[in-house]
């Protein structure tokens, strides 16, 4: 059965863990999943051991709903309108890629969408309003 699932993705500016860490006390939330840069494959050579450190992607729980974080990789400001983004999460790649060809009508692809290591359908646009979403293929297994 497909399924369709929008999460708050908030775009931090290499303080995520601290945010997360405030997230837990403040509202109860509970980190379900948190990747470093470091963790990642393909890595680029060129990271230094800070941005390694920084939070390449978590998920929190908060009561039914979920919220999902990363670090810019350079720990840079954060273009107006891109600190909270919206994730659009589907189990089938035909349906993102659907959302993602909609969505970028009169807007702006920021990342192709394709297979990547941690998807097999990943893309961000933004949309002709300003609003970016991050189109996200949850692996079937």
């Amino acid at each position: 059965m497909m399924s369709v699932k929008l999460t708050p993705y908030l775009n931090m500016e290499g303080n995520a863990r601290e945010a997360i860490e405030f997230y837990e006390q403040a509202i109860g939330a509970e980190v379900l999943f948190i990747s470093t840069y470091g963790e990642m494959p393909d890595m680029p050579e060129t990271f230094t051991d800070d941005l390694k450190n920084l939070v390449a992607h978590a998920m929190l729980r908060v009561g039914e709903s979920e919220l999902m974080f990363s670090d810019a990789p350079s720990g840079s400001p954060i273009p107006k309108g891109k600190q909270v983004t919206i994730c659009i999460t589907t189990n089938d790649v035909e349906k993102s890629k659907l959302f993602f060809e909609a969505l970028r009508q009169n807007g702006q692809v920021n990342m192709p969408f394709e297979a990547t290591p941690f998807s097999p359908g990943f893309g961000d646009v933004t949309d002709q309003f300003g609003v970016t979403f991050q189109i996200y293929t949850e692996s079937q297994s």
